[in-house]
């Protein structure tokens, strides 16, 4: 299948730009796939409030320019070099601004953000939505169609963007009516970043990164009139829809310095996914970095899950549209980061030889729920807790205990992905910083019963986008084209051990039923 856009732009590079919540990266990519550059920024997160979670738009803007001409130096090369650019992104963080000053309303509202916890609670809890569930239940026995299927099952997800955005709209009013005059913006990180990176000329996002915010319809591909109407939430804001990879517009040489074609914008995982070649059903990838996803390729149709699992766009390239069914754990490297913090390790990179130093956690159980718990167990009331602790507990057994939370939220989400899909699952293929830990990744490999893989590239995320650019932009021709170049460092076999960790894993599960719905409580 060719997909790339011709010949001339083959001895050229990729530069790929990598948004997350903690770092800002840009590499730059040879034809052979083989990083030549990369330069890393830290984000200032911001905590206004307990639970909210934001990020200064117009300081990410001005970071992104150091960022990618500091890596475009460190190659030794000059913008005429680049082929292209892919940009990968966080998901669900979004900001709103105003058309005619370009000047945010507030700041972008990150997906680990709380503040609108209560309307999830409140929705899910409301008539409205109950009788929107039972009449699509009955729709579904009529006709017997996904839509209906995923709509009768439908709940609202702090992770999402929707109910975020109500939040924003009710407590800022003047927005509502800025956008029934056609001044008032909506968008993700990626498209406040391609709005000014274009000088303010692209309006615009694609498919992967609109699936993953919760107001948008997998099954007709299209912005959720259904959920915007049910909300009240103006689609006029919205920005329009593109195919994943393909061309977005040109930078402006007074924002960033220079002028390249933009020819790829892809969601985080949906990235990671394309970056590990993931292409086929049944293929599976882990990212674990802030938090844990997992992504499952479900082919041409989308799934309708009814534990938490959300059918997603992969991406779209022409005619080609890839679903992938997703389920996360937002706290994995945050944790690792508090426990640094509170002096409970002294090194990240050590953890995984702490939790070994040790035979078990000494009968202690660790249950990761700084922000809620997700599916399969959907709780956003639930607490983090330490469980099962004596005067003999050491801080390598709170290390291992710890560690061994994140691998059981991974065989939560992998078991709940089986039992629903039905689709045989291939090998695991994982990636991200906490996924160095060899103690993690062979328990994770134990639990399923599974090869894991471990791929060399740091940042899968970045190595899609850059992919993703580079087919449009003609440095690659197809998709065999990027099997060919594929890597894998190390291989995680399954140990038979199942029969001792069972009960563990139930125990830990037990753990968890204790912790939820805690905050609701209070």
């Amino acid at each position: 299948m060719q997909l790339g856009g011709g010949d001339q732009a083959s001895d050229k590079f990729v530069l790929s730009l990598d948004v997350g919540t903690t770092n800002i990266r840009a590499h730059i990519y040879n034809k052979s796939g083989s990083l030549k550059s990369s330069f890393t920024k830290r984000q200032h997160v911001i905590h206004p409030c307990p639970g909210w979670c934001e990020l200064d738009p117009e300081l990410l803007i001005k970071d992104i320019r150091e960022v990618c001409n500091e890596c475009i130096k460190g190659a030794a090369l000059t913008p005429a070099n680049i082929a292209s650019i892919g940009i990968t992104c966080m998901r669900a963080t979004f900001v709103t601004w105003d058309r005619e000053t370009n000047k945010p309303f507030h700041n972008l509202i990150t997906w680990q953000d709380l503040r609108a916890a209560n309307y999830v609670s409140t929705w899910n809890q409301s008539l409205t939505l109950r009788g929107l569930n039972i009449g699509a239940k009955f729709l579904h026995m009529v006709f017997r169609q996904r839509r209906h299927l995923a709509a009768s099952v439908l709940k609202f997800m702090s992770s999402q963007v929707t109910m975020r955005l109500l939040w924003v709209l009710d407590k800022y009013p003047e927005i509502r009516q800025l956008a029934a005059e056609g001044r008032a913006m909506f968008g993700g990180t990626e498209t406040w970043i391609l709005w000014n990176l274009t000088g303010y000329s692209a309006h615009v996002t694609d498919y992967s990164c609109a699936s993953a915010t919760g107001l948008f319809d997998p099954f007709q591909m299209e912005w959720s009139s259904i959920v915007c109407n049910l909300l009240n939430i103006p689609l006029s804001m919205f920005p329009k829809i593109q195919d994943t990879s393909g061309k977005f517009g040109d930078t402006s040489p007074s924002v960033i310095g220079f002028e390249l074609p933009i020819t790829a914008v892809v969601a985080d995982q949906q990235g990671a996914m394309f970056g590990h070649c993931c292409f086929n059903v049944g293929d599976v990838k882990c990212t674990m970095g802030t938090g844990t996803f997992l992504d499952l390729n479900t082919g041409n149709k989308p799934h309708a899950s009814i534990a938490g699992l959300y059918p997603i766009v992969g991406w779209k390239i022409g005619s080609q549209v890839v679903f992938l069914a997703e389920g996360l754990c937002s706290d994995t490297g945050n944790v690792l980061e508090w426990a640094k913090s509170i002096g409970l390790i002294d090194d990240i990179t050590e953890s995984s030889q702490v939790a070994k130093s040790v035979s078990d956690s000494g009968g202690v159980y660790f249950v990761n729920a700084f922000s809620g718990l997700q599916a399969p167990f959907n709780d956003d009331k639930a607490v983090p807790a330490f469980m099962g602790m004596t005067f003999q507990t050491g801080k390598a057994q709170l290390v291992r205990a710890l560690l061994e939370s994140v691998a059981f939220r991974f065989k939560a989400l992998y078991e709940t992905a089986l039992k629903e899909t039905c689709i045989p699952l291939s090998m695991v293929r994982v990636d991200g910083g906490v996924s160095s830990n060899d103690f993690l990744v062979q328990l994770m490999s134990d639990l399923v019963d599974q090869r894991i893989e471990r791929n060399q590239h740091g940042d899968m995320s970045c190595l899609g986008a850059a992919y993703l650019a580079g087919l449009a932009s003609g440095v690659w021709q197809s998709l065999d084209d990027l099997r060919a170049l594929r890597q894998c460092d190390m291989r995680f076999e399954p140990r038979p051990n199942w029969p001792d960790l069972k009960q563990h894993y139930r125990q830990w599960e037990s753990a968890v039923r204790r912790t939820q719905n805690w905050y609701s409580s209070s």
